[in-house]
């Protein structure tokens, strides 16, 4: 079992910044991919970004060049840098974690609880 708890949500005016913090415990592979999705209401959970254990970053088309995921693997931590928000930036935002299984990455992994984005125009 992985257990993620994430922080640093809030309330943010557009044009500002926020980090999300996700810690992670309890059963950590050494090779896992941690990332952060989001969900608004009335929509799909949807990508944000990713990264690997060994630094391999993905991000969402919409928040590329904004967002920056990072991570600490001794601390088992990832972060996502959140600047020039848009109100369309509103939502929960949700940590997941999955390992490497074989040679793909498990399907559906480990939740956060989610923390909420929200972003005042």
């Amino acid at each position: 079992q992985v257990q993620l708890v994430e922080s640093g949500g809030g309330l943010v005016q557009a044009g500002g910044s926020l980090r999300l913090s996700c810690a992670a415990s309890g059963s950590i592979f050494s090779i896992n991919v941690m990332g952060w999705y989001r969900q608004a209401p009335g929509k799909q959970r949807e990508l944000v970004a990713t990264i690997t254990s060994g630094g391999i970053t993905n991000y969402a088309d919409s928040v590329k060049g904004r967002f920056t995921i990072s991570r600490d693997n001794a601390k088992n931590t990832v972060y996502l840098q959140m600047n020039s928000l848009k109100p369309e930036d509103t939502a929960v935002y949700y940590c997941n974690y999955r390992r490497l299984v074989g040679l793909t990455y498990e399907t559906m992994g480990y939740w956060g609880q989610g923390t909420q984005v929200t972003v005042s125009s």
